[in-house]
């Protein structure tokens, strides 16, 4: 089950958004990260830097059969061994990843989905204790050259209380500004 549609713009726009390195640094990434998962990779813009930062290994996932290629592509051209590109619907089936396999998980852009709450259990299980959650979405601002519609696009708050009422604890208590059109939150598991 894709997520309902989120404005996706070309690559070249896309990148030209981020620095993927102060956004992951920003959302609370580090080198004692052992594996971590990108879900709805998209791109790789974030799997190949995450790959670059953690010691273990990184799960590219997404939907979309052409990302996972493109993303499996850009880690060989890095020569990186330690991204592991899968094509998912983890929305309808899950991860597949094991009960706390994860030190961390990127869920960017995806919260507009039919069931956050349901993606955000997911992302609880597979996150080992004290792991963290980064969070980044589309500012909620019709203004904004892409991303999903307004009327289904979360406000910042809702997508910190929907990581609070799955168990989520905030790392940073306030919001992160990831300009010029995101923001964030970085939760850990309890």
């Amino acid at each position: 089950m894709k997520a309902r549609e989120s404005g996706m713009p070309d690559e070249s726009m896309w990148s030209g958004f981020f620095s993927p390195d102060q956004t992951l640094a920003k959302l609370g990434l580090t080198g004692s990260c052992r594996d971590a998962v990108d879900l709805g990779c998209g791109y790789g813009t974030f799997t190949i830097p995450a790959a670059r930062l953690v010691r273990g290994t990184v799960h590219a996932l997404d939907i979309e059969a052409d990302m996972v290629a493109a993303t499996a592509r850009k880690a060989l051209d890095a020569g990186l061994s330690n991204v592991r590109s899968e094509r998912r619907d983890f929305l309808a089936g899950g991860t597949g990843l094991p009960d706390a396999g994860v030190d961390y998980v990127m869920l960017f852009n995806l919260l507009h989905c039919d069931q956050p709450e349901r993606l955000l259990g997911e992302t609880y299980r597979v996150l080992s204790p004290g792991g963290r959650l980064g969070i980044m979405h589309w500012n909620y601002d019709p203004t904004t050259p892409r991303g999903p519609s307004i009327d289904i696009r979360p406000r910042p708050e809702q997508c910190r209380a929907w990581a609070e009422q799955a168990g989520f604890q905030l790392v940073i208590p306030q919001q992160i500004d990831l300009p010029p059109y995101h923001y964030g939150w970085v939760l850990e598991k309890r």
